[in-house]
């Protein structure tokens, strides 16, 4: 059984619109920053926001998480999470064009973060003709209670999510971070119904 019940077909459409969404995500990327930008195939879950509170902190080497809400039509919502590593956190400045001691790392982090997740969502959001807000973004506290804590508080409130997760390489610059995207079960539905839409259109 697929996540929150997508039978086959919806489940292909859903992984067919995030791979044409990180396609087009990717070359605006590469062109904004002037450099090479690979995405991996993403990977498409059912979790407990338990879990992936585990899974995060399992990565011994995560130096900062980036959190940003988005609301669509339709009652298409979710949250985006940006997950850096230490080895990362030097090449940002040089990635997004900084001066040195222009931003700090923390003010370099929320503003990539915020290009990464705008710009793959709204791409998504193109697709199924809707269109994305979002909430500023916010750099987490760091520690395992600290995340579990902010994802049971999440507006969404959901014990179980879709998680989509990506993985950015900017090869220029040895630059690598994960976006992981949670959308609650009761989107899930209202998601289901675009799909249909757009199924029955072939």
């Amino acid at each position: 059984m697929t996540a929150f019940n997508l039978n086959e077909d919806q489940q292909d459409c859903l992984q067919e619109l995030i791979n044409v969404a990180m396609g087009q995500a990717s070359d605006q990327l590469a062109r904004y920053l002037n450099t090479f930008v690979h995405l991996k195939v993403p990977s498409i879950e059912q979790v407990s926001t338990t879990s992936l509170s585990n899974s995060l902190n399992q990565e011994q080497q995560s130096v900062a998480v980036v959190s940003q809400g988005f609301l669509g039509y339709e009652g298409i919502r979710g949250e985006a999470l940006l997950v850096y590593q230490h080895k990362d956190s030097d090449c940002i400045g040089n990635i997004l064009g900084y001066e040195p001691d222009e931003l700090s790392v923390e003010e370099q982090l929320i503003d990539l973060s915020s290009i990464l997740t705008t710009t793959f969502l709204n791409v998504f959001a193109q697709q199924i003709d809707n269109q994305m807000s979002y909430n500023a973004p916010r750099l987490l506290s760091r520690g395992q209670d600290a995340l579990a804590v902010y994802l049971q508080q999440l507006s969404f409130n959901c014990d179980m999510a879709l998680k989509v997760k990506i993985t950015y390489q900017v090869t220029d610059y040895s630059f690598n971070c994960d976006m992981i995207l949670l959308i609650p079960e009761s989107a899930i539905t209202h998601i289901k119904a675009v799909i249909d839409r757009i199924l029955a259109d072939y």
